[in-house]
């Protein structure tokens, strides 16, 4: 399997993780232990596999969120609940949002328990934790019994894994998070810029100016729309990103993909037609995704 190839299928898996983000479950089993509002249920559920860590640290591997929402979170976060048990009050509310969304027979039925198995083999064919921070800190989180779970833990390690070396390519191509956000707005395939300036805490005026600098490096035009140099370093970065994921998938086989996309597919598009996630959220490629 190449690396396009496998990128195809970790972008058509990827819904299948992000939905933890919006499930209304998992922001209540966050609130029971006190966290408080969007932001930081996100950002420390996120970050709770790397322990105790302050603002520094979340900022940096995040990557694209402004400091100041980060900071607003942390450590504040720690002094309401511990790292484990936000962990752990994250996986109850998947449990509940899959069940929920995707159904109990569906939670229970064998092909479920498939697709955890085929999962599980994609993600344990990971090469390694080198330079790979946030998918360091879910490797050293247990795997869960219950094969929904192993499903979702599965496909969690893989996109950090994957995330991780997404930011090594933008740093590569001198993308700050900042200039992420605004070309992958631009590329008008990702979601939209007010949601990403609402989202990851920038204000219009960052947002302006980091346009404007884009601008003037000959990224985006007048309209906010990538240009011809633009395009080619956003294709430049998803290329790398895709080079720099491609292990597991290459080592698990394209039989063994094939199939847990088979099984998986459907299932993303329950959470897609009537899932909690907001409209527009799917990366730059997610139109070539199975």
């Amino acid at each position: 399997m190449d690396s396009a190839a496998a990128g195809r299928a970790a972008r058509a898996l990827d819904l299948l993780h992000s939905f933890t983000y919006f499930a209304p479950e998992v922001h209540s089993e966050l609130g029971e232990l006190g966290l408080e509002g969007a932001a930081m249920k996100y950002v420390a559920s996120r970050v709770a596999p790397m322990g105790k860590v302050g603002p520094g640290v979340a900022t940096a591997t995040f990557y694209n969120f402004a400091p100041r929402l980060i900071e607003a979170a942390l450590p504040a976060a720690w002094e309401i609940a511990t790292p484990s048990e936000v962990y752990e009050a994250r996986v109850r509310g998947v449990d509940a949002a899959m069940t929920r969304w995707l159904g109990a027979d569906v939670i229970a039925s064998p092909e479920m328990a498939e697709a955890a198995e085929l999962a599980a083999t994609v993600a344990r064919s990971i090469p390694g934790v080198d330079g790979r921070a946030l998918f360091a800190g879910y490797t050293d989180q247990p795997w869960p019994e219950a094969p929904h779970l192993v499903f979702w833990h599965a496909l969690t390690l893989l996109r950090e894994y994957r995330g991780d070396g997404h930011v090594a390519a933008l740093q590569g191509a001198g993308l700050s998070g900042l200039d992420a956000l605004v070309t992958h707005t631009a590329s008008r395939i990702g979601f939209s810029a007010e949601f990403a300036k609402a989202n990851r805490g920038w204000t219009t005026d960052e947002w302006d100016e980091a346009e404007t600098a884009l601008r003037a490096g000959g990224l985006i035009n007048r309209a906010g729309e990538l240009t011809g140099d633009g395009f080619e370093v956003r294709e430049l970065v998803e290329d790398l990103t895709d080079d720099l994921a491609v292990g597991p998938w290459a080592a698990a086989g394209e039989e063994t993909v094939e199939r847990l996309l088979d099984l998986a597919v459907p299932w993303r598009d329950t959470l897609a037609d009537g899932g909690p996630l907001p409209g527009r959220m799917f990366g730059p490629r997610f139109g070539d995704a199975r």
